[in-house]
Order: structure tokens, then sequence, then C-alpha cells
């Protein structure tokens, strides 16, 4: 079987398990079977309470340099949405058009095929690289992500046993594999404001106090604000009001209180306690009452071109003859967790068009080239941790 037909294979093979967050539903055990005949040492480190018992594997093959490149991703996804608008099961992978469709084929079952093969590839060449290579997969991506990623960084850092390298499997690409890559992502800090005032009829407003009526020139100021400029990989820091509610449901009553929910994205050029302050004061200017609940979703981070950067670039430019984008936008990834730890860190995967929608797909034609691009950086790495 060629290794094309491996990764086609396997990712259908994953595609099929019903791995709804947190459920890994199997996932873990088809890649432990493929990397411990490698000589992958594999550990669970599962986390979390039934029914939402999150799985999590770290797998270790350890090289001459000390130096290991971590492959990191998700077993989980997201849940299917409405059933009757797929044209093919979710969970059965199905071939349309050039295209592979289920849940999980770009976000990330086959970017998690790939990494494998790409192994399996790069080892039949090297048996006893310079490169360690390891695996860190979780269920807890999809979801809340607090028994997953993090509980295994948590450990390795404990142990002193963390990576010098990450690629993150995360689909990153907007045309075609490797046309885009994250070196960063923002962080993200949320916030549920309560503006306090004092409820009373409507008829008589010298009798309360309009929360909203209050609250609106703080708004205004803040949505005006520059947090900061950026930098050369960031855009600037954004603020933006994600919910506003208050009131009693009547129309001849002044609310009691105004609750705002918001959230930052914000560059490696602020930090969250900076943005708490800058808040704050103006609040404070405005004389508000209030209570404020802060919510840190992750820290940003940045991978500055080094090592890892400029093997994956070659390993994409010999592949496909592209030079690939350096970007941090979009979302957050498990990145932000594996960056506390690991200096170097990148998402690298096939493109995103389709993630967490109805009919999810990945073209045919993306597939090899994904694994090549595994393959390659293997090398690159190997031969710069060897020199």
């Amino acid at each position: 079987m060629s290794p094309c037909h491996d990764t086609l294979r396997l990712a259908e093979q994953l595609i099929a398990k019903p791995s709804v967050t947190p459920d890994d539903a199997g996932c873990m055990d088809l890649i432990t079977q493929a990397l411990q005949p490698l000589g992958f040492v594999c550990e669970f480190m599962d986390s979390g309470t039934a029914p939402f018992r999150v799985r999590n594997l770290w797998a270790k093959r350890a090289g001459t340099s000390g130096q290991t490149l971590a492959f990191a991703g998700h077993t989980d996804v997201v849940p299917t949405g409405p059933l009757t608008q797929w044209h093919s099961d979710p969970f059965t992978p199905t071939h349309k058009d050039g295209k592979l469709f289920g849940r999980g084929a770009s976000d990330m079952k086959t970017s998690l095929a790939a990494m494998v093969v790409a192994v399996k590839e790069f080892l039949a060449l090297h048996p006893n690289p310079a490169l360690g290579i390891a695996f860190l997969l979780t269920s807890d991506e999809e979801g809340p992500a607090i028994d997953g990623t993090v509980v295994v960084c948590e450990q390795l850092k404990a142990r002193g046993a963390v990576p010098q390298f990450c690629i993150v499997g995360e689909p990153t690409s907007v045309q075609q594999t490797g046309d885009m890559i994250k070196n960063g992502r923002r962080g993200t800090l949320s916030g549920k404001l309560t503006v306090q005032g004092v409820q009373g009829h409507i008829a008589y407003p010298h009798l309360a106090d309009n929360p909203i009526h209050r609250l609106a020139p703080a708004l205004a100021d803040l949505v005006a604000m520059r947090w900061d400029e950026g930098n050369a990989f960031f855009p600037p820091t954004s603020w933006q009001v994600s919910n506003i509610h208050a009131g009693t449901g009547a129309s001849n009553v002044i609310p009691g209180e105004c609750v705002v929910d918001f959230n930052f994205r914000f560059c490696t050029e602020s930090t969250p306690e900076s943005l708490q302050q800058r808040l704050v004061a103006v609040l404070e200017k405005h004389g508000l009452t209030f209570d404020l609940k802060w919510t840190l979703g992750g820290l940003p981070f940045l991978t500055t071109p080094g090592t890892l950067v400029a093997a994956v670039q070659k390993a994409i430019a010999d592949e496909t003859g592209l030079q690939t984008e350096l970007s941090t936008t979009g979302g957050t990834s498990d990145g932000r967790f594996i960056a506390q730890i690991c200096p170097q860190v990148i998402e690298c995967g096939p493109p995103n068009a389709t993630i967490h929608k109805v009919n999810e797909h990945v073209a045919l034609s993306d597939i090899a080239p994904l694994k090549a691009i595994y393959r390659r950086t293997l090398e690159q790495l190997n031969s710069a941790v060897a020199a």
C-alpha cells in the first residue's frame, strides 16, 4: 500500500469514529497502534470526570540530539449540525467530486493521518534520527479546553520534558495546502460587566437611575479607544461587545441593571493586566457603579522566523512551489498552551473553508502534499539539529 493511500485510509478510519467533543471514540487507539511499531512510547494522561472524561496522549520517540519536534492536534470534532443538510452521513467518509467528506475531514483528522504517515516515511529513511519526535493529542480542543492540552503541558513542564519545536495540525490554508501557516495567535480576554442603577417607573425617571443611560458615554469611549498599534506580525488589539441586555421585559420599567458581554482579541503589544486597568479606568471616570468578571481564554503567542519557520517554509516551497504566508489571524488554538512550554510553535494544515460547517470536506489533492510537507519538515529539522 502506498504512503499516499496510507494517509487517506487512516484519515477515513479516523473520520468514521464519531468523536464529538469530548469523546475520543477510539481515535487515539488507532494512532497508538500505528506509532508503537515505530518505537514510540505512548502514555495516556486522561483528565476530567465522567461523562466529560478527556483522553490525552503523549507519544515520544527519542532522538540522539536531545531536541524534539511535537506534532500536536485534537481528535474531537464539533457536533454535526442538522443531519438532513448533509448529503452523506458525517461519520461515513465519502468521496464526491474529488473531495473527502465527513466531520473532521478538515478539522483536523486529515492532518493527524498525514502526521502519522509522514513520521513513518521519515523513520524508514532515518531509523536513528538526531531529532526526537512526539505526538501531543487531546479530545478537548473543541470543548472547554480545560482537561486537554493544557494538562499535558503542565505535566511535561513538571518533568522537564518539553519539546523544542511544535507543529499544530490546525487547518490554516486558504486556497491550497501550504499557502498560509500560523506563526502566532492573538490572545482572548472576555468580560462580563454589570452596571448597577435603580429600577423604577419609566414615567418617574427622577425616582430611578437608568444604568443604560449611565453606561452609554463610557461605552462610546471604549468603542473609540485605540488599545495598541499592533506590530509587524499582529493587527491592533480589538475590543468588541457581543451582547447587551437589561430590563424586565416591560416597556414601562427602568431597569435596575445593565449587563454587557465583551471580548478583547489582543496582540503581544498588550497584556491582560494593561487592558483590564485601562477599561476599569474608563468606567471609573464616568462614575459607574459596577461589577466586572474576567475570563482569560488564552495568551497571545508568536514564533518569529527561525529554525522551525524556515524548515516549514522550505518544506512547503519544495513540495508545492508556494511561498507561504505567515499569519496570526483567526481564533484561538491549543498552540496557546503549547507556546507556554515550547519556544517555537507553528500551525500548518489543509484549507479551512469548510471547518465546522455542514458537509465539511478536504480536497483529495490536498492530502498527499500535506503529508509530504510534514515529512520534508522532519528532514529539514533533523539536519538542523544534527549539524
